[in-house]
C-alpha cells in the first residue's frame, strides 16, 4: 500500500476538505482527488462524501482511519530506527527505585554503547498508548489486570517475579522475626499510601487482601518513600511491603527491618511490555539479556493473583 497515499487519505479525513489537505501536503488538489480515487479503488469502499460543506467520511472511511493512522506510525518507527543519529531505547520503569529501574542499570552495564532514554509513567494504560504511538519503546509492568487484557499489537514476556518483603520499625511485635508466613500477617496493619485505585498494582493488593485476609491501608497523601519510611520506624503498629528489589536509603537510627515473607512467599510479576512491530534495534538486546539475566525465582512456594499472565 502506497503510505503517499494513506498519508493523503488522514490528511483529507482531518481537515474534512480535499483543497486543505493539498496545501497542507504541498500539492495539487487534483493530485489529492486521484491519490484518494486510487485508494478507494485499491480497497473497494467509497471512503468520503462529497458535500457542501467538504469531504465526509462514509463509514468505511471511518472504519479504515484508525488503520491508516497506524500505518504511518509504524512506517515512522522503522524509518527512525534505523536513521543515522538514531534516537535511544526509550523505556518505562515505573519508580527510579524499583527492581524494573534495577533491571535497565544492570542492561547499561551489559551493553553501555546502547544508548537509553528511561522514563517514568503513571499506569499500564498510559504505558500501551505510549508504545502504540511509538513514544517509548518498551514498559515494565504487571499483566494483564483483571477486565484490561493487553491490545493485540503489544506483547509480553514475564521477566521477573520479585519477592515481597514486610518492612518494620524496631518496636513492632515482628520486627525480630527472621521470617514470616504470610497468614501470619493477618490482624496486623500494613500501610501502603501509594495504592491507587485503578491501577495494576491496586488489582494485585486487592487480591492479596482477599485471598490471605490482609488489612492493608492505603489512607493518607502520598508524601513519597522518605516520609513513609520515617511513619514505618516511628509508628510500632505499622507495617509495609516492599520488593526485595527496591534500593531504598534510610538513617541507621531509624532501625528499620525488612523481613521475608514465606508459606507462600508473593512475588510482584514485572512484565516487559512492547510494539508487536516495534523496529527498536535495541529492543531485542534487551529482551536476550532480560532472559539470560532476570529470571524469577520460579512458582514453587510463591504467590501471585491467579490473572497474572503466565511465565513464558
Amino acid at each position: 500500500m502506497d503510505l503517499d497515499i494513506v498519508r493523503t487519505f488522514v490528511v483529507a479525513a482531518d481537515t474534512g476538505r480535499f483543497q486543505e489537505a493539498a496545501v497542507e501536503l504541498a500539492v495539487t488538489q487534483q493530485a489529492v482527488s486521484k491519490r484518494i480515487a486510487a485508494l478507494e479503488r485499491n480497497l473497494g469502499v467509497r471512503l468520503f462524501t462529497r458535500t457542501a460543506r467538504g469531504a465526509e467520511l462514509t463509514i468505511d472511511g471511518q472504519a479504515f482511519l484508525p488503520h491508516a493512522r497506524e500505518l504511518l506510525r509504524v512506517a515512522e518507527r522503522a524509518v527512525t530506527s534505523v536513521r543515522p543519529g538514531r534516537r535511544p531505547l526509550r523505556v518505562d520503569v515505573i519508580a527510579s527505585r524499583g527492581a524494573a529501574s534495577g533491571l535497565m542499570r544492570g542492561f547499561h552495564r551489559a551493553y553501555p554503547e546502547i544508548a537509553l532514554d528511561v522514563v517514568w509513567l503513571f499506569d499500564i494504560e498510559t504505558a500501551i498508548a505510549a508504545i502504540r504511538s511509538g513514544e517509548i519503546d518498551a514498559s515494565f509492568r504487571a499483566v494483564a489486570a483483571p477486565g484490561r487484557p493487553l491490545p493485540e499489537d503489544i506483547e509480553s514476556v514475564r521477566v521477573l517475579d520479585e519477592p515481597l518483603q514486610l518492612l518494620t520499625g524496631p518496636a513492632h511485635a515482628l520486627a525480630d522475626a527472621r521470617s514470616v508466613p504470610l497468614a501470619r500477617l493477618a490482624g496486623h496493619r500494613i500501610w501502603m499510601p501509594g495504592i491507587v485505585p485503578g491501577t495494576e498494582w491496586a488489582a494485585y493488593y486487592d487480591d492479596l487482601v482477599d485471598e490471605f485476609g490482609l488489612t492493608i491501608e492505603a489512607t493518607g497523601p502520598n508524601f513519597g518513600s522518605d516520609a513513609l519510611l520515617d511513619t514505618i520506624a516511628d509508628t510500632p503498629a505499622l507495617a509495609t511491603f516492599m520488593g526485595r528489589h527496591t534500593r531504598l536509603v534510610w538513617p541507621a537510627d531509624h532501625g528499620l527491618r525488612r523481613i521475608p515473607v514465606t508459606d507462600p512467599t508473593p512475588v510482584y510479576p514485572h512484565s516487559l511490555l512492547w510494539h508487536r512491530d516495534s523496529p527498536h534495534p535495541a529492543l531485542a538486546t534487551l529482551r536476550a539479556h532480560l532472559a539470560a539475566t532476570a529470571a524469577g525465582p520460579g512458582a514453587a512456594g510463591t504467590w501471585t493473583p491467579g490473572w497474572v499472565n503466565p511465565r513464558d
